[in-house]
């Protein structure tokens, strides 16, 4: 290629021809121009730094005031001091060149926070806690509602309103709640995300003295508390959600019918269209031995309504997880 752009080059010119049969020009005069034995090399150029030079600069790199020090702050604190060694690219350039070039400065370095994977078969196993903020009556102005719900039949068993938040009407939120239910040592997982009164260390000590194992969200994961966010939008979009409450009466009285209806009237769309508390308290296998006594008497009478097979209810899930484990591939390439 590169003696076809020779010959065309002697006729339109050498850029033309490079361009037309696409050689680099400066491949092109290598070709023309090989190098030879007498061809000058590489020499380093005089303002280079000598050896011994370089050496000095390396040991200050590596000096131990310096080691979390950035090449432009060492320069900085040697000028101070009276002494030029080199310039900052000289400074960084060297760092490269040894394989050092990354980030010296004294850092603070996050934890690695785990995934939170917690399993519920049954009511009273686990529960997930939170605080949500309802606006009062003037702007910035706000009461603290503390609620505490049961993840395998989200029933709410423990909720309350205050003017303000704190770890110790927490603690008495919690206490008060496990005594209702009859919570013993070793039974209850309590999961909540890393809010202050979360991590207060008088409802730390409180879950210890009750055998409640407590668990936390990783930070600025929504995801891992998704059972409380979920029921502080069904409250907040609740018709009849008041857009400010006057005091705090009202955001009691507001809350009061609210977690009766949600207890005892809501048909819970995850929980087989049940009511939390027809699961929290055992009652489900009965509500759907029913339920399945009326589908099965309309299918008698109209089975040519129900196309595919006979109708059936919606059906309990034996397990709730937050964060369930990732399916695995087996062998057979089957998800397991």
């Amino acid at each position: 290629m590169r003696s076809a752009a020779a010959q065309l080059a002697s006729t339109v010119g050498r850029a033309p021809a490079c361009r037309a049969l696409e050689v680099p020009r400066a491949s092109f005069y290598r070709h023309l121009c090989p190098p030879t034995a007498s061809t000058p090399q590489h020499t380093t150029p005089a303002r280079a730094l000598s050896l011994a030079e370089r050496q000095t600069v390396l040991d200050q790199l590596h000096a131990d005031r310096f080691l979390d020090q950035s090449p432009r702050e060492i320069y900085a604190t040697l000028l101070d001091e009276g002494r030029y060694l080199c310039s900052i690219r000289t400074l960084y350039r060297l760092l490269e060149q040894h394989g050092e070039l990354r980030e010296r400065r004294d850092q603070l370095c996050h934890p690695t926070y785990q995934k939170p994977q917690l399993l519920a078969t049954q009511p009273n196993q686990v529960w997930s806690w939170d605080i949500t903020k309802l606006l009062g009556p003037a702007k910035w102005t706000f009461f603290y509602l503390y609620v505490i719900l049961d993840i395998f039949s989200r029933y709410v068993v423990g909720w309350m309103v205050a003017d303000r938040e704190s770890r110790e009407l927490a603690r008495r939120l919690i206490a008060e709640t496990c005594r209702q239910q009859g919570i013993v040592p070793g039974q209850l997982g309590l999961h909540a995300d890393r809010g202050p009164s979360m991590t207060a260390k008088p409802v730390a000590q409180l879950l210890a003295d009750l055998g409640i194992t407590k668990t936390h969200s990783r930070p600025h994961t929504a995801n891992d508390n998704p059972f409380s966010e979920s029921q502080f939008k069904t409250l907040k979009y609740r018709p009849g959600f008041p857009d400010r409450l006057g005091c705090l009466q009202d955001a009691r009285g507001f809350c009061g019918p609210f977690f009766t209806w949600y207890n005892t009237q809501h048909h819970h769309s995850a929980l087989g269209l049940l009511t939390p508390e027809i699961v929290h308290y055992g009652r489900s296998p009965q509500v759907t031995a029913q339920r399945q006594q009326v589908l099965t008497a309309a299918y008698l009478a109209h089975p040519e309504r129900f196309v595919r097979h006979p109708p059936s209810p919606p059906q309990l899930p034996a397990a709730v997880w937050i964060n369930p484990p990732a399916l695995q591939p087996a062998s057979d390439g089957v998800l397991h």
